[in-house]
């Protein structure tokens, strides 16, 4: 198992990885691995990001997430922010969390942020829409209401329950946001994967057990074990927790 720890990563050496060094590369495996899978993907490279305590929950039942990772995993979300072009999440995190989505915990520029709000429901109250990096809101195209506070508004197709993720791999990617960082929560990341959109996900372990709560993935069932998508991964320590880093095949 290799280790990622915050102070394994000095400034200087996440600087030199942030400039594409390839002596930085070699010496941080987990994002070296990362930035050349980006490179070598043809368009856009998307990752997908979530957190979960030991018994597979991203929440409890009332919807509370703070903290269920350490510290170290919250540098890793905002490392991956600075080396992603988009960082996109679903309106229900923004109702959740309320969160900035700007990187802080680490050098690097802040992603575009990117809010899926199929239906136009979100209103200008939320950080996101009152200022700071860019954000585009996307909706479906039938959805009723406007722009939102300082957001772009973007309709795409619809595709399931929500927006057709190919769409927004594809239109992102129209605007110059190949490094796409899907974060959350999980119905987005749910989607994202089952509609064959990742390139690669990561997924930190707690060591808490909640009993219940929101589920990390809400994916199709399957008749036989079987049958269900059996995965490849590394194993990374980020201070208590465990990171799993997972590449996909992504659907053209």
């Amino acid at each position: 198992m290799q280790s990622v720890a915050p102070e394994r990563v000095d400034d200087g050496l996440w600087e030199a990885l942030l400039a594409r060094d390839p002596h930085a590369r070699r010496a941080l495996p987990l994002y070296g691995a990362l930035l050349d899978a980006a490179e070598a993907a043809p368009g856009a490279f998307v990752i997908g990001r979530l957190s979960q305590s030991l018994d597979g929950r991203i929440a409890t039942a009332g919807g509370h997430s703070f903290w269920i990772s350490g510290e170290a995993d919250v540098l890793h979300t905002h490392r991956l922010r600075a080396l992603c072009d988009a960082v996109v999440v679903g309106a229900g995190t923004i109702r959740a969390d309320d969160p900035l989505l700007t990187t802080r915990n680490c050098r690097g520029p802040s992603p575009v942020r990117v809010v899926i709000d199929a239906e136009r429901r979100l209103g200008p109250a939320f950080r996101v829409f009152r200022g700071g990096p860019a954000t585009l809101l996307l909706c479906a195209e039938d959805a009723p209401g406007g722009e939102v506070g300082t957001a772009e508004l973007l309709r795409l197709p619809r595709g399931g329950n929500g927006l057709d993720a190919a769409s927004i791999v594809a239109a992102l990617a129209a605007r110059g946001l190949r490094r796409i960082h899907v974060e959350g929560g999980g119905l987005t990341v749910s989607r994202f994967l089952a509609a064959g959109c990742l390139d690669r996900l990561h997924v930190t372990i707690a060591p808490l057990l909640l009993g219940s709560g929101v589920p990390a993935f809400t994916l199709p069932g399957v008749a036989r074990p079987q049958d269900g998508l059996r995965l490849e991964w590394t194993m990374h320590r980020l201070g208590e927790d465990i990171l799993l880093d997972i590449p996909l095949e992504r659907h053209p």
